[in-house]
């Protein structure tokens, strides 16, 4: 079976209509019909009732939706197994948002050279939403992410604990003015810190990534809620100040594995090493290791 098929089954699913899987998959909505088609006719069975509000699964879809993210993780962990480069014994894929590449995801990787030096590791940056398709879909083993949604076939556990603090940059700025910058970090504490930061005024800017943001107010002054991992270097150097007073938040951060990972010893590994270095930051946040 092409797997560009159930790709698209799945993508249907997702997304609730095929006009918005075609938008996912950069495809057009003659193309995503098509291979539905397809499928229905391999299958011999109606997958969709199409209507006004998208796109809803018949009993046979419903069955097949059972089987078919394990379909895309066999091949997707198939293609990876084969292209295992000479002389290592297995490749290992991470993906991460943008925020906790550094220094979490970095330092993890120096890990793994040292304690796996015979895995090949690919690693990704992208949208969280992003990340725990792939681990879906099988092109990683293990997502990295603030706000996982849970899905079937998934396991999440809870890796560590940021903290969140007020900073704001020191000296004077160059009209006199400090921008309050709102970082939007989660739906979930969206209304905590913007209550938290109302006594500022309204935000002179809002952004969707903290180093976007921190970088901001380290050029052009101001002040916002930023991880103190990221925050550190610049309090310990004198560019940053914390805000006395100011409330602090825990930002937990997830690792997302799947179900059916093919293996399961090496991902334990990585995730321990994950943990290890977690620990090795005590006053950038609380690791654990429990299932959520």
């Amino acid at each position: 079976m092409d797997t560009e098929l159930v790709r698209t089954f799945l993508a249907i699913v997702s997304g609730g209509s095929f006009v918005r899987a075609a938008e996912r998959l950069h495809v057009s909505q003659t193309t995503v019909s098509a291979r539905i088609r397809t499928l229905e006719d391999q299958l011999r069975r109606r997958l969709f009732i199409r209507n006004k509000a998208g796109a809803s699964l018949t009993p046979a879809g419903e069955q097949f939706l059972r089987h078919a993210p394990a379909l895309v993780q066999l091949w997707e962990r198939a293609r990876h197994q084969v292209a295992v480069p000479a002389g290592r014994r297995a490749v290992l894929g991470i993906g991460a948002e943008h925020s906790l590449w550094d220094p979490l995801l970095l330092r993890w990787l120096l890990w793994m050279r040292r304690s796996q030096p015979e895995v090949a590791l690919r690693a990704h940056v992208g949208l969280p939403e992003t990340i725990v398709e792939q681990v879906a879909g099988g092109i990683i083993d293990i997502g990295v992410v603030y706000a996982p949604r849970h899905r079937a076939g998934l396991r999440i556990e809870l890796l560590m604990e940021e903290r969140l603090v007020m900073v704001r940059t020191t000296g004077p700025t160059g009209d006199g003015q400090v921008d309050y910058v709102q970082v939007d970090w989660s739906p979930d504490l969206a209304l905590h810190y913007a209550t938290a930061g109302a006594g500022y005024g309204d935000p002179g800017l809002v952004v969707d990534l903290g180093p976007l943001g921190l970088g901001y107010i380290l050029e052009a002054g101001g002040m916002g809620y930023f991880r103190l991992g990221a925050a550190k270097p610049h309090l310990e150097s004198g560019r940053l100040e914390l805000v006395p007073d100011a409330p602090e938040f825990l930002y937990p951060a997830y690792a997302v594995i799947s179900e059916n990972s093919g293996e399961p010893e090496l991902i334990q590994a990585a995730l321990d090493g994950l943990r290890r270095i977690a620990r090795a930051e005590p006053d950038d946040g609380r690791s654990a290791g429990q299932p959520v």
